[in-house]
């Protein structure tokens, strides 16, 4: 049995055929009443293209269909397409430019299924451009390249409309700007040439024109107000219409022309710029400073300086109040002002470092200004005094029994933890280690020191800050005091066990190493026998448990407490050494 041979189909009757298929596809897309395609009207359309894709030669007629699928977009964009265009204008304009869009995807997506077994194979196999991208090509060049400047204008002059507050139609700016992203075919060229670009031009001149006006007329803080909001609004945009790399580039725009341009006159302006802002404690305004500028290359730089500007000027008048009020000093007593500094100067850092934490969000430059603008007026001397010792002063009086600083254990803490912070500014800390560890041995020596968890405290943060070498020494002040009183109950307990050394005064001695502690001179004395007495006991005692050491005995550092035995009652009088030497033997009067 033999097979039916397939009937051969011209080209002219089969391309009739599939004319009335496009037709009726065409009907459809322009809204006349016309019945969709059937499953069977599609199959045999495809049908169609098929066998006149694989008749053999000459009969092969898929060059031809290929050419002919261009033809049908052509021929349909010039007689339906580009008329309903150009009889429109601007947003009606856009609206039809949207719907011929749309209805020419659909054509694209309907022929491509007719014309299927072109891709499958011809294409393919002669490297030519897919069905797809041969449908957008045509609206490309025929369609797009028309309209492509009254569309970008027309879109440009809706979104300025809607810069001064009109209601516009996004979702039509929407679906306009995805025919410039869309036609593109997968780059941004189209998009970013004939529509980016132009809209960036619009924007400055825009914001331009506003800035030149709002510098003028509005405060500082009304004028950030608008440039926040003026910033949200473009950003609002982007998400609704533009495309989403449009975003950085807009926004720079936007910053160029309000915030760049004008930062100095911004920053400066009377009353209201950024040192009335500081001096008026406005957090508010400072932290939209911060939100608008940090994003900003070097934008923060202005704002900082002006932020170090005031700090330095407020603290110099504080060293200024300071040194006019000790000239004039009368009763407070020798150094109470420059006590009043120091807090002045701790509050004052509190102060602006709610700032850069709060308002700065603790960013590195503001961080730095704050540095600087206390390395200037924390180094300046105060009535003959440096800064070094005004605060080792300051420490003392926090951590001797008596002294001015009346605070609670963990307001100590906090304080000295500041003071320490405060130091970072000064610039010659060896002096301020020099002047606190004379005040710390005479509050160790003289039992002046209120609490030993404080001196310890403030010795570990002084060794973070400073480092193990600074404090090594006033370590070592603090050791020896502990190994002091160890000695002091081993001496006890050899008079004790040895009644015959007996040396008739009550004796306590502080064993210290030389290299810790600061000089004191010694001088000779003539003592009393007693006391000479008291010293060979100890010598003898000290021999006992090492030989290698030289005792030298400072004088000026002792203390002597004398009873007097009154009718009415006993007084404990406490003097220092040299008077009662220079007193022997010692005599008390009594009074009747």
């Amino acid at each position: 049995m033999c097979a039916m041979e397939r009937k051969i189909i011209d080209f002219d009757q089969g391309w009739d055929y599939m004319q009335k298929g496009i037709t009726k596809l065409k009907k459809i897309l322009e809204g006349a009443p016309e019945t969709p395609f059937s499953s069977e009207e599609y199959m045999m359309l495809y049908t169609t293209i098929y066998n006149m894709c694989t008749q053999k030669p000459p009969n092969d007629f898929s060059q031809q269909l290929y050419d002919k699928y261009k033809d049908a977009f052509d021929e349909y964009i010039k007689i339906t397409v580009l008329p309903s265009l150009r009889e429109k204008h601007d947003e009606f304009m856009l609206r039809e430019l949207v719907q011929r869009w749309l209805n020419h995807k659909v054509m694209v997506r309907w022929l491509s299924r007719f014309f299927h077994y072109l891709d499958r194979y011809f294409i393919s196999r002669r490297s030519l451009p897919g069905l797809g991208a041969v449908g957008l090509t045509c609206f490309r060049e025929s369609v797009y390249m028309e309209v492509r400047v009254n569309a970008r204008k027309a879109v440009i002059a809706l979104i300025d409309k809607e810069r001064e507050g009109e209601q516009i139609d996004r979702s039509l700016l929407k679906n306009v700007l995805d025919i410039f992203v869309e036609i593109g075919m997968g780059e941004m060229g189209q998009y970013e040439q004939d529509f980016e670009v132009h809209m960036l031009e619009d924007t400055a001149d825009y914001y331009k024109s506003k800035a030149a006006n709002w510098i003028e007329i509005d405060s500082c803080p009304d004028y950030m107000l608008k440039a926040e909001d003026c910033l949200r609004r473009e950003r609002d945009r982007v998400s609704h219409y533009l495309h989403c790399s449009t975003e950085q580039k807009l926004v720079e725009k936007v910053q160029l022309e309000l915030l760049v341009t004008h930062a100095n006159q911004l920053l400066e302006k009377e009353n209201s710029g950024c040192h009335a802002l500081l001096r008026d404690d406005k957090v508010e305004d400072l932290s939209r400073m911060y939100r608008l500028y940090h994003k900003i290359p070097k934008g923060l730089d202005p704002v900082a300086n002006v932020f170090k500007q005031h700090i330095t000027v407020e603290g110099t008048s504080l060293v200024q109040q300071a040194e006019e009020a000790t000239s004039n000093q009368t009763t407070n007593g020798s150094g109470f002002q420059e006590q009043v500094l120091v807090r002045k100067f701790l509050e004052l850092h509190d102060k602006y470092m709610v700032y850069v934490n709060d308002c700065f969000m603790n960013h590195t430059l503001f961080h730095k200004a704050l540095k600087e603008a206390f390395e200037i007026f924390c180094n300046k001397t105060v009535a003959g005094s440096s800064s070094a010792e005004l605060l080792s002063t300051f420490c003392d009086n926090i951590l001797k029994k008596g002294g001015s600083e009346k605070l609670s254990d963990e307001a100590i803490e906090d304080t000295l933890e500041k003071v320490v912070k405060l130091l970072a500014y000064i610039s010659d800390k060896d002096l301020f280690a020099e002047f606190y560890r004379k005040k710390l041995a005479r509050r160790l020596l003289f039992d002046r020191s209120a609490n030993d968890d404080h001196e310890k405290c403030i010795l570990t943060k002084l060794k973070q800050q400073c480092g193990g070498q600074f404090t090594s020494k006033m370590e070592g002040m603090v050791v020896d005091l502990t190994l002091a009183r160890d000695n002091q109950l081993k001496f006890e307990e050899y008079l004790r066990d040895n009644s015959h050394v007996n040396p008739g005064i009550d004796l306590t001695v502080t064993v210290l190493t030389t290299g810790f502690w600061p000089s004191y001179k010694s001088f000779d004395l003539n003592l009393p026998s007693e006391m000479i007495r008291c010293l060979e006991v100890f010598k003898g005692f000290y021999e006992t448990r090492t030989k290698h050491r030289k005792l030298t005995w400072i004088y000026s550092l002792g203390t002597c407490h004398v009873t007097g035995k009154f009718e009415t009652k006993n007084i404990e009088l406490i003097v220092p050494t040299y008077p009662v030497n220079c007193l022997s033997p010692i005599t008390i009067p009594i009074l009747c």
